[in-house]
This record gives C-alpha cells, structure tokens and sequence, in this order.
C-alpha cells in the first residue's frame, strides 16, 4: 500500500463539566463526547526520500512541525524507525478553533494512516496511548462514538450509543481563546452550575432525546458567551425554530442543536443563514462507527 484516504470526524461535547485544577494546571473534567458526520479529508502518499511534509487547502494552517498532523506522523516514524517519507494531503471543513477538536481528528487520522502504510499492526488502544503524546483530545478521536472522557480528557469510557437525530452545527466568525475561557472559569469555579453527567448517561442509554436536551450542559458557557453573546442569540434562534436542545460544543464558539426531523432543522438552518450570525453552518447527523 503506497497511499491512504481517510475521513477526519469532528466531535460535539453533549456534557461538559470541569470538576477540578491539578497542579500542573490543567483542568480535570468530565465530558460526554460525541462524533458527527461532518470530516476532513486526510490522504497520505508515500514518497521518496524520509522528509514528512504537508499541504492544506486553508493558506493561514502551519504545514511544518507546529501542525499536530506532522506531529503524529513523526511520532510513530521515529519509534519504528521508518525512513521512508511521507506527504499529507489535508482538506479542511471542520471549523478552525472552534471546540470540535479539529486538529485532534486531523492527527488521528495520521496516525491510523501511518499504522496502516507501514503494516505496525497497532491496535486501536495501542494508537490511543501514543495520541495522548499529541493531545488531549487525540485518543477519543482514534476511538469515536459516544464515550465519557475523564482526566484531562484523556481516560475514556465507551457508553451507549447516542439516539439518531440530526443535528446542526453553527460557527459564528469569531475565534474564543480557550486559555481565556478557562481562566475565567478558574475565577468563578465555586459559584458556576455544573451539569449531571451520570443523569445525562442515564438519558442516553434510555435513548430519550428530551431528557438528554433537558439534562446536557457546558460549564463553559457560563463564562464564553458573557465573552460573546453572539453564542447566546444563535442557541436561541435555534430553540424558537424547533431545536429540542442546543449547547455550545468545548470552549466555543460552536453551537450544536438537536432536532426529531430534518425538515424542522432545515427551517433553523434558513433561520441562522438569513441572520447573518453565523459564518460556517452544517446540517448533519451522529456518527457511532470505528475506523
């Protein structure tokens, strides 16, 4: 096999909860991670030489060694001494910087890439341990479906799988710096809600749509969208046009919502795209299958 070509998913967060500050000063949380059927394209190509490069359809990307793709490629290049080079083709359509751990998927689906060019034979949990290396986010994306991360994200628990529905997804034209976010979480913990993941768990195995919409939260949201209204005024249009629930996904700014048909989501997806909020808009669905 000289090449591969491979779909990137994006996650959502259906619940995210922040239960702690280590001493390393990272955050320890729980979340309730979620793939949807909306992906970048990852194609890798052997080629002569031992160099890993890279070329992206988004000019603004970094195509050296501050890309997480390049990052992942090398890690397993280097502990199995391939020489062999490598070029990664990346085609963008998960939003940039936008919660749903764009970079984390892209890294690994090169991972999965590079085990399958050069015949590794690692195994899923195998390609796991070393993505942690890359991201926090990176594990969960080797495993999709719907799991419970805990951790810094990075211990993960596989759960039912999440009821069908579409489900829309909204970026408006703003970047949300995650490190700020998190500091103002830090100076307000004590007197933020946080959601009940094991109801919300509960919900999902019972397959009840408006139990997981009544019971989903983001921590997060109590401190991003006093940041950026812009967050508050989509989840609204979303609700007044049918959504059964709608919640930003990670630190934003995305917003997600959850319909029981498309025709209904359609109609928010009019709704949003007349209303000049939004910048990228998808209407897609869950996704629960493996690599």
């Amino acid at each position: 096999m000289d090449n591969i070509d491979l779909k990137a998913l994006a996650k959502i967060n259906i619940g995210l909860d922040v239960t702690g500050i280590r001493d390393d000063g990272y955050h320890e949380v729980r979340m309730i991670m979620q793939t949807v059927n909306l992906f970048d394209k990852v194609s890798i190509k052997k080629q002569e030489g031992d160099a890993v490069t890279m070329s992206t359809n988004l000019r603004f990307l970094p195509v050296n060694d501050d890309n997480l793709c390049i990052k992942a490629a090398k890690l397993l290049m280097e502990e199995f001494d391939i020489h062999t080079g490598v070029h990664i083709s990346l085609e963008k359509h998960i939003p940039v910087a936008a919660g749903m751990a764009g970079g984390s998927t892209d890294a690994a689906a090169v991972m999965f890439g590079i085990n399958k060019l050069f015949d590794l034979n690692l195994s899923r949990k195998d390609l796991m341990e070393r993505g942690v290396k890359i991201g926090a986010d990176v594990p969960y994306c080797v495993m999709r479906g719907t799991a419970l991360a805990e951790g810094i994200g990075e211990v993960l628990t596989p759960l039912s799988p999440m009821v069908k529905c579409p489900v829309l997804i909204a970026k408006p034209g703003i970047s949300v710096s995650t490190k700020q976010v998190y500091e103002s979480l830090d100076s307000c913990f004590d007197n933020v809600k946080h959601p009940d993941i094991d109801q919300l768990i509960s919900d999902i195995k019972n397959q009840d749509l408006h139990a997981i919409c009544n019971h989903m939260g983001n921590v997060l949201e109590e401190v991003t969208i006093p940041l950026h209204p812009v967050i508050a005024d989509i989840k609204k249009i979303m609700l007044d046009y049918g959504a059964v629930g709608a919640m930003m996904s990670g630190s934003g700014p995305t917003v997600f919502g959850f319909f029981e048909d498309n025709k209904t989501a359609k109609a928010a997806k009019e709704a949003l795209t007349e209303s000049k909020l939004v910048k990228q808009l998808y209407l897609t669905t869950l996704f629960n299958n493996k690599y």
